[in-house]
């Protein structure tokens, strides 16, 4: 599996021309490892509560995957703090990092099925 592309600080991986928030480079290895097994719990929660139609047990897995991406970073607040702007979820060319997009895709030094 390739490597997200990401933006030159760190903080945004990009998915299909969209920015999306990359997880706190700032968690111990521990820490991340268990969110991201956290993650994945509540996401086959979700996915098996899809499948039995269950609304309770679906709105619960739905709310630890939200609890583990806002853990990570991923959501809620951002997690740098020299009070620059989240671009989190929008289109790459339409943020400051529009240039540096067009730059990478069109040098073609980076290859992705993502993108």
């Amino acid at each position: 599996m390739a490597m997200p592309l990401t933006t030159p600080d760190g903080r945004y991986i990009v998915v299909r021309g969209r920015l999306w928030r990359a997880s706190n480079p700032h968690l111990s290895g521990a820490e991340r490892t268990a969110l991201v097994h956290e993650l994945a719990a509540a996401r086959r929660g979700v996915k098996a509560a899809l499948r039995q139609q269950d609304d309770e047990h679906l709105a619960a897995a739905r709310a630890a995957v939200d609890v583990a991406k806002v853990a990570l970073g991923e959501r809620g607040d951002p997690w740098w703090t020299d009070g620059a702007q989240d671009f989190n979820r929008r289109m790459v060319k339409n943020t400051p990092y529009a240039q540096w997009y067009a730059d990478v895709t069109a040098s073609g030094a980076f290859v992705s099925g993502n993108d």
